[in-house]
């Protein structure tokens, strides 16, 4: 079977395929139209974000039989096509669940702890001790919005805090020793911090607005290492601005291409100006699965999931 490999991922994923007796092909830069010309004679293709693999494609794809998407989300697959053309699409969140779990923590801890104010102000001469008085873990509720790989990672890292956690998700029956299963109005009600773990869907685009922040109870921090047009972050920033949100931690932002690999296609827009000013601001370029380790563990993910299934 010839596998086309559209996008540079770990050499492991095409070792294990090449010695489970698979060609490999690559082609990291040319246009997608021109890729589309050749699409047809290739049986697999392995992707990340480089481009949409929309109808138009999936339809010129005559011997596709697979798509290998090596990281967690599937948004970039037109999926329904896949599914009438009988095209298997696979991704790899088990490759990356515990790098996004860690990332939320340390995100979670340096907010608590004013930990990147604090670094710049030491930087500059300015010594603030009682300013920069954190919080503890301890005690506090932490609500997570969505129980799949990624919310049970980070669960998993809070159950040394004694910390509890709740979380709310579509699906019924996910409670385990390490988190709560509730409602969305008793997450509201309880949460100190809230933390993103959903995928990109019609249900969850624009789902952190005015309205849903103004639901909590309580003042809260908000991580989001999920999708960043989860968030709208105009209401967001005034959140922020009024207290309602006490500090965020964005690894992933509304403005993102769609490839991950830039922000803006032109201006920089005025709320993202303003997260820039803020000090109870954490930001970093949707790099929270992105570490050493997740790199070949997501590679081999999806190698072995091709394996057995094809």
């Amino acid at each position: 079977m010839k596998v086309l490999h559209l996008d540079s991922n770990h050499d492991i994923l095409a070792h294990m395929l090449e010695d489970a007796g698979y060609s490999n092909y690559y082609d990291y830069t040319t246009s997608k139209k021109d890729i589309l010309k050749i699409i047809h004679d290739y049986d697999g293709i392995i992707v990340r974000s480089r481009f949409p693999i929309d109808q138009e494609f999936l339809q010129a794809a005559k011997k596709l039989k697979f798509i290998g998407r090596v990281g967690a989300g599937l948004e970039n697959i037109d999926l329904n096509t896949a599914h009438q053309l009988k095209i298997s699409c696979y991704n790899a969140p088990e490759g990356n669940r515990n790098a996004v779990g860690e990332h939320a923590l340390g995100m979670l801890l340096s907010l608590f702890n004013h930990l990147n104010r604090a670094d710049q102000e030491v930087r500059n001469g300015i010594w603030l001790r009682e300013e920069n008085r954190g919080l503890e873990l301890e005690g506090k509720t932490v609500g997570l919005i969505g129980y799949g790989n990624m919310g049970k990672s980070f669960a998993r890292k809070l159950s040394g805090f004694d910390c509890k956690v709740i979380f709310y998700d579509l699906k019924n029956g996910l409670e385990d020793e390490n988190a709560t299963q509730v409602s969305l109005k008793e997450l509201q009600s309880q949460a100190d911090v809230l933390s993103l773990h959903t995928p990109q869907t019609a249900l969850t685009t624009g789902m952190v607005n005015k309205e849903f922040i103004n639901g909590f109870n309580k003042s809260f921090y908000f991580i989001n290492t999920a999708r960043g047009k989860s968030v709208i972050t105009a209401d967001l920033v005034e959140a922020l601005e009024l207290g309602k949100i006490r500090g965020a931690g964005l690894d992933v932002l509304e403005y993102e291409k769609s490839s991950f690999t830039s922000l803006f296609d032109s201006e920089m827009p005025l709320p993202f100006k303003k997260l820039l000013k803020m000090d109870n601001v954490l930001l970093s370029p949707h790099v929270a699965g992105w570490t050493v380790e997740s790199k070949y563990k997501l590679a081999q993910v999806i190698a072995s999931k091709i394996i057995k299934n094809h």
